[in-house]
């Protein structure tokens, strides 16, 4: 079982690379689909995430913790997808989450500029200048996107196995090329990396089930055993709150144990209708 994240810009071509090449691996193509779950967890319109990936984290800084949330949600519907294996998942981030997972091959690819703004030319039915303007604003706020979201620059190479250059190489070469590479032995999944993978899975379905109660709340997962920390709302105080959480957390996914780092604090605005000043 192996997994292939591709990052790619618009009209890289590296969506028809994917699909072709999970076509020929037996693998599922995932892409899309991630954000739609996003967007219902997130209950606002996929067209504002969408946006959103256009006007860097703009849109998501409208809704109270927007940030942290859409990407808790994000991490839950992209683990879930390609926690399996044998996939193949295009897209933005998918490569940040998966650096130290031995057996994902984390893929770049980028295109000759002129066939881009030929082919924005061509979709839009601009000028070869506005072609121009439009994908450097792009790839610009793609850029920023990763940088403001997840604090790593999607340009920097050092987050990839391989850059692959659609121009001298075509499509069909850089689907042989991933072809062969995906079937080496490095890229075969060993216990440990499948055990680390899953427990990464189980920490981002754990973490959109807090989010929403405590957005601010720090996840912790170490062997089997659930730490919760900065919690907010009535996870701070309500300790019937936080059983059922916990009882929630310790059935759904099989943990040991669910721990607040702190104890629940006294309600803020509680008043004592015994208490008579005088």
């Amino acid at each position: 079982m192996s997994i292939i994240t591709i990052a790619r810009g618009s009209y890289s071509r590296g969506k028809e690379v994917s699909e072709i090449l999970a076509e020929r691996l037996g693998y599922s193509c995932v892409s899309r689909d991630i954000l739609l779950e996003a967007s219902k967890e997130f209950n606002i319109p996929e067209i504002q995430l969408i946006k959103a990936l256009h006007d860097a984290p703009s849109v998501l800084e409208r809704f109270s913790q927007g940030k942290e949330r859409y990407i808790s949600f994000f991490c839950s519907s992209f683990f879930n997808r390609v926690a399996n294996g044998n996939t193949v998942y295009h897209g933005l981030a998918g490569h940040f989450f998966l650096q130290d997972i031995s057996h994902v091959l984390k893929v770049r690819i980028i295109a000759n500029t002129e066939d881009r703004i030929r082919e924005e030319m061509k979709r839009e039915g601009c000028s070869k200048d506005v072609a121009r303007y439009s994908l450097k604003r792009d790839d610009e706020e793609r850029r920023r996107w990763g940088i403001q979201l997840y604090g790593r620059d999607t340009w920097d190479s050092r987050l990839y196995d391989m850059v692959l250059k659609i121009d001298t190489l075509s499509v069909e070469d850089v689907v042989d090329i991933l072809e062969i590479t995906i079937k080496k032995e490095k890229f075969t999944a060993t216990a440990e990396s499948e055990k680390k993978l899953k427990k990464r899975t189980v920490h981002a379905n754990i973490n959109a089930k807090i989010v929403n109660i405590s957005p601010r709340a720090s996840v912790k997962l170490e062997d089997d055993i659930v730490y919760l920390s900065n919690v907010e709302g009535l996870l701070k105080s309500d300790k019937k709150k936080r059983q059922e959480i916990s009882d929630s957390i310790i059935e759904t996914y099989g943990v040991k144990d669910v721990i607040f780092t702190m104890p629940a604090a006294a309600k803020d605005n509680y008043v004592n209708p015994f208490y008579n000043p005088g």
